[in-house]
């Protein structure tokens, strides 16, 4: 079978952008894929953190990825791999200065973040791609599952996987590719402009697992129309509600639904109706879910350490070879 990395940073909670553009590929790549999905929490480490939250944000990130079907077994946590940071150190060394500074996403966050009011930049921020090139290269990865804003760091991984093959002379790292999976695009039910995000604040995303009340409140107070879209066109806060309809899996009703748009016959309070229900129908079953790992949390946190330790043969094999070819010495015992 093919192998897939994928990654993710200890957040906490999991809302439903994080679910429908994430998680759910994951649940649904294990069937047909080698898959090893990591909670990244050395990557959480280069924007301001609470150091008390961390590893209580680590955890809980676990307990919700395998409460919505991600297998134990395919789990790790990076901090349990300390090989990331090792073959990330190497990684420097065949990185590209320039390439590195154009990244994206350092420039965005070293632009809005608290850092630069503090005139405080960490290295962590700048370097976190070639550390992500090591996440993804340590295990030889065939393929990444990523979305838009993410390939220009797939790209830096690959000329980084492409400089060492050629430096030492030998094509051993594959050159992964991106997997494209279908990812709907899931905006704030009170923002449709901007995507949901915790960071815009608690109206602005949804919990997976949210009380049933405030989903519902979340839902109904969803802004449909902004005052400011053509006639005859759909509103950016109607498609929204039609993306998370579909992305629960309701063709049927998001199709009758859709029908009645086009009639200009949609009640804005049946989309919302049946979006809740859909959502709910989720929820119910991730709360509960959750609920059972809870009760036998010592347990699952055993079960990961032991995944994480499997996994980590792989990553240790990795970097022996790499420090071999590069001309390190390795420690043998």
């Amino acid at each position: 079978m093919k192998r897939v990395l994928s990654c993710i940073q200890p957040t906490g909670d999991m809302h439903f952008g994080n679910y429908f553009g994430a998680s759910k590929n994951w649940v649904d790549l294990q069937a047909d894929y080698q898959c090893m999905f990591g909670v990244v929490d050395y990557h959480a480490m280069t924007m301001p953190y609470d150091v008390k939250k961390l590893r209580v944000n680590t955890w809980a990130m676990i307990f919700n990825l395998m409460a919505v079907g991600v297998k134990a077994e395919n789990l790790f946590i990076q901090s349990l791999v300390p090989e990331h940071a090792e073959l990330g150190w190497i990684f420097n060394n065949f990185a590209a200065m320039g390439r590195v500074e154009n990244m994206t996403q350092f420039k965005d966050k070293s632009n809005n973040s608290q850092e630069k009011a503090a005139g405080f930049i960490s290295v962590g921020l700048f370097d976190y791609p070639v550390l992500q090139a090591a996440d993804i290269l340590i295990y030889k990865a065939d393929f990444v599952p990523v979305g838009e804003d993410q390939k220009q760091h797939l790209e830096l991984t690959r000329e980084i996987a492409n400089r060492f093959n050629n430096q030492v002379g030998k094509e051993y790292f594959v050159l992964p590719e991106t997997l494209l999976t279908k990812t709907p695009k899931i905006k704030s039910t009170a923002d449709p402009t901007r995507k949901m995000s915790k960071s815009a604040g608690e109206k602005h995303y949804i919990s997976v697992f949210a009380e049933e009340a405030r989903l519902k409140k979340q839902i109904r107070s969803a802004v449909t129309d902004t005052g400011d879209t053509p006639e005859g066109e759909m509103s950016v806060g109607v498609a929204n509600l039609f993306e998370l309809l579909k992305a629960c899996g309701k063709d049927e009703t998001h199709n009758t639904l859709m029908q009645d748009h086009t009639n200009g016959q949609l009640k804005y309070v049946d989309l919302k109706d049946a979006t809740a229900d859909a959502l709910l129908e989720l929820n119910r079953k991730f709360v509960e879910n959750r609920k059972n790992l809870e009760a036998n949390k010592k347990e699952i946190k055993y079960q990961i350490k032991q995944s994480s330790a499997e996994i980590r043969k792989r990553a240790q094999e990795t970097v022996r070879e790499v420090k071999d070819l590069c001309g390190l010495l390795n420690v043998k015992f």
